[in-house]
């Protein structure tokens, strides 16, 4: 079955309704309500691509949390992303990044564009998120969770609800333009 891929305002009304969605009278949730056979019914899907990555860094989840929030830090890890000519591109667009949740943000020289969902300083940031070449209007679901490890900080990445076989080129992106120049920024200084 293959994914569908929600439109910006979908995914805010949805993001907005789920609590009343996975509750129900008595005070069961849904999911513990629900058999294989209604969950069929309902449209659910167990097919749809997502990528989950674990990398650690050396920096502490300060650190690292900051590389990704703060427009001049994001910059100078994008200028250190190998082979990337979105960033030097005639007319590409300044890195930038809103602190707030409900706040825009566009990195790579415009190409990657978004939301910021959801921002806990040091833990966690939840992003409605899209590349260039996706069709108007879709979004994904990008999810960084960090957790201190020993002096430095494990990131979970969580990425799901992208366009159907674009899974393979998104994990190699998030290695070779997000985790190799996030270590070498953050080894930096």
């Amino acid at each position: 079955m293959p994914v569908t891929v929600v439109s910006r305002r979908t995914l805010a009304c949805g993001l907005a309704l789920l609590p009343g969605l996975l509750a129900v009278p008595g005070g069961a949730t849904l999911a513990g309500a629900t058999s294989a056979a209604a969950a069929h019914s309902e449209g659910l899907s167990h097919s749809a691509e997502a990528i989950h990555q674990e990398v650690s860094f050396t920096a502490s989840c300060q650190r690292l949390y900051a590389a990704l929030t703060d427009a001049r830090a994001f910059d100078a890890v994008t200028r250190l992303s190998d082979g990337l000519s979105l960033v030097t591109a005639p007319g590409a667009q300044a890195t930038a990044i809103g602190s707030e949740p409900g706040s825009a943000f566009t990195l790579f020289g415009g190409y990657i564009t978004g939301r910021n969902l959801d921002m806990v300083p040091d833990q966690h940031l939840v992003q409605a998120w899209r590349a260039g070449s996706w069709p108007a209007g879709d979004y994904s679901v990008v999810r960084f969770s960090l957790a201190a490890a020993g002096s430095g900080c494990r990131l979970v990445l969580d990425h799901r609800g992208f366009p159907q076989g674009q899974g393979k080129s998104l994990a190699y992106g998030w290695r070779v333009h997000y985790w190799g120049p996030l270590a070498k920024f953050l080894a930096a200084g």
